[in-house]
């Protein structure tokens, strides 16, 4: 990882975050963090980084506020080609794989959609949890089917 870049630890209500960005505020990495990796400490004193305060936004049910973040652009051609797509999957709705692969004008490629998407290090910001079984079904997921589902549940797309 960069050593220019900031890291701080947000506790939400699913878990402890892991957020590193630059100084521009473009965000290059967001995961969760298990519970006995680290407790919920900034790593400095001082204000919050941009990432940092749309998350607290977008927890606190401002669903937009993720929407005008700038993030990194690591990974493969064509990871970097379905996580843009990600993230034109409106807040509150739901696509299976094979329509993201659609999407993308790969139909046959369902399956390396699903590592890409698995392979995504932008949590949250880059939707991946807003993919869902073709049979309706919570399927994978970094942060644990259980945040997957808040998640769901916090945007709308999923009723209680």
């Amino acid at each position: 990882m960069n050593a220019n870049l900031r890291t701080e630890y947000m506790d939400t209500p699913v878990g402890v975050l892991t957020i590193a960005s630059d100084e521009a505020g473009c965000l290059h990495r967001l995961i969760w963090e298990s519970p006995v990796q680290r407790a919920a400490t900034p790593a400095s004193g001082g204000e919050a980084s941009l990432p940092v305060r749309a998350l607290e936004a977008y927890f606190d049910g401002e669903l937009d506020a993720l929407d005008a973040l700038d993030v990194a652009k690591p990974g493969t051609p064509f990871q970097r080609e379905v996580w843009a797509e990600l993230r034109r999957i409106p807040c509150g709705q739901t696509i299976s794989y094979a329509e993201l692969a659609q999407r993308i004008g790969r139909p046959k490629a369902v399956r390396a959609v699903g590592m890409a998407n698995g392979a995504n290090p932008i949590s949250i910001v880059v939707p991946c949890h807003r993919v869902i079984g073709a049979n309706g079904t919570l399927t994978g997921y970094g942060g644990g089917l259980d945040n997957k589902r808040w998640l769901l549940v916090h945007e709308g797309a999923l009723l209680v």
